[in-house]
């Protein structure tokens, strides 16, 4: 996601397209959903999840509006660079070169008669694959392309936390309630402290921070390398997850349904919300990588039914894995990571499954973590390349890897907090990327396609929300709910 046109990628149909981005939606964040709608109330939880997905998927929308706008500047700009101009440059010159501002102000100068002869309804075909990174620098100024990847760097900060903490604290939890002959994994009915003895005068803490050291010497060089030919790596994980997934929601539902549930949840607890909306936003994120996801789609003709459908197989599925959980297990006994919940033996018989449940997010989380740590590396490079310019070898190397790897592991070294790590890094940098950059990138794309191609063209894949009102109402929830988690925070510690 550094920030350029790539290949578009081999096409697949728009329903093998719906898998996709249904797999990428539905990741961690599930995890911790349940206990954040323990804690919040059945009802309040259920009415913040439906909005919240209603609001990405209107983003997502902007964002599907966006991408074919800059295909239409890109296509734009190749109709109207002279041949000779192209066959002389063609070595050097590259889509992104040629948006330049003097471009942009010789096509505002044409007649619009010129542009509306061309056919509109092809020019907006989404067949180049720009990431997020090309349009906030076709469409932003300066500051709001240094902004845009200040937020994505924070959100990848966030996601790299989170996963150096799932991974130990799910080993702690398994391999320190597990002693003796007693093979039935984690208490859910016992609090532990940190404190608490783990193995001889090791206490739990302690496991975890080993847990974590060995995570880093395991995973972390990766980051100072690239991450290539995981596609079969990453079937697998998708497939261990669905198997994991069905199996707790089936547990889940047998329980309920032999009168075994020992939940109640409360219709509504405003002081569950904080966490909820994170957790919710987190949940919902995909907007970073549509492009990737939606460029290859081989037929976009009902595109936006197509994200409507899977936006709403995602809510249906967030509230059946929820829904069943916090009604077998009481709030109080809730995980962090829901699979913790499955270690019980009189929850699952079979201690193989028990382990698989258990240690699953060890698995999944395991192969993703250098991915995101290399794509945050190249973050950080395209934040600070200059044009012409290259990187000495340490920086290169070094440098670049290192501020990568080591803020989320410090984090994670200073608490394994799964719940506030998620909805915090969901209500502030999900926040910006879900709500805010889809706005502002809409916004300004149909500015900048009225100028180049009249105020009489038509984008193909415009939002279906398209009156202004649609941008301006994102933008106001994206602050309110900024401020409104701010306020939580800042009260929460002045109570204690």
């Amino acid at each position: 996601m550094a920030g350029e046109i790539t290949e578009t990628g081999e096409l697949y149909s728009p329903y093998v397209g719906l898998v996709y981005m249904f797999n990428l939606i539905v990741g961690t964040g599930a995890l911790t959903m349940p206990k954040a709608f323990a804690t919040a109330g059945w009802l309040v939880s259920l009415i913040l999840l439906v909005f919240l997905g209603f609001m990405s998927f209107v983003t997502t929308t902007f964002v599907i509006e966006a991408m074919a706008a800059a295909n239409a500047q890109l296509r734009w700009k190749r109709m109207e660079t002279p041949k000779e101009e192209e066959d002389e440059d063609s070595s050097t010159a590259s889509d992104s070169d040629i948006l330049t501002q003097d471009n942009y102000e010789r096509a505002e100068k044409r007649p619009i008669l010129s542009v509306q002869r061309r056919s509109s309804a092809n020019l907006f075909e989404i067949t180049d694959r720009v990431e997020m990174g090309q349009m906030a620098s076709m469409f932003f100024n300066k500051v709001g392309v240094n902004l845009f990847y200040f937020c994505i760097i924070i959100y990848l900060y966030g996601d790299l936390a989170i996963y150096a903490a799932a991974v130990p604290f799910s080993l702690m939890q398994v391999t320190c309630s597990v002693s003796g002959n007693d093979s039935c994994g984690v208490d859910t009915d016992t609090k532990y402290n940190d404190t608490d003895l783990c193995w001889g005068p090791l206490r739990r803490v302690d496991a975890y921070r080993i847990y974590l050291a060995v995570f880093t010497l395991l995973l972390g060089p990766f980051t100072f390398f690239d991450v290539q030919k995981t596609k079969y790596l990453q079937i697998l994980t998708s497939l261990m997850r669905w198997i994991a997934f069905a199996i707790m929601i089936v547990l889940a539902l047998v329980r309920i349904g032999n009168r075994q549930g020992e939940g109640h949840p409360p219709l509504a607890n405003f002081l569950g919300l904080r966490n909820l909306f994170g957790v919710c936003v987190y949940s919902f994120m995909c907007q970073h990588s549509l492009p990737s996801l939606i460029t290859p789609i081989s037929s976009k003709r009902h595109l936006t039914r197509l994200v409507f459908l899977d936006y709403s197989l995602i809510l249906a599925f967030y509230g059946l894995l929820s829904f069943t959980a916090i009604f077998c297990f009481r709030g109080n006994s809730l995980m962090d990571m829901y699979t913790l919940n499955f270690a019980r033996c009189d929850i699952v018989g079979l201690a193989a499954v028990r382990f698989f449940l258990s240690l699953f997010p060890v698995f999944t989380i395991s192969t993703n973590f250098p991915i995101i740590a290399v794509t945050l590396r190249n973050n950080w490079k395209t934040l600070f390349h200059r044009e012409g310019g290259t990187y000495p070898w340490v920086v290169d190397r070094v440098v670049f890897p290192t501020i990568t790897l080591v803020p989320p592991i410090l984090v994670a070294f200073c608490t394994h907090d799964l719940e506030s790590l998620v909805g915090i890094t969901g209500a502030y940098a999900g926040t910006g990327i879900q709500y805010v950059i889809p706005a502002f990138l809409v916004f300004l794309c149909r500015k900048d396609t009225q100028l180049t191609f009249g105020y009489g063209t038509v984008n193909k894949h415009r939002s279906p929300f398209r009156h202004t009102f649609w941008v301006a109402f994102v933008l106001l929830w994206a602050f309110s709910c900024f401020f409104f988690v701010t306020a939580n925070i800042v009260l929460s510690e002045t109570q204690l």
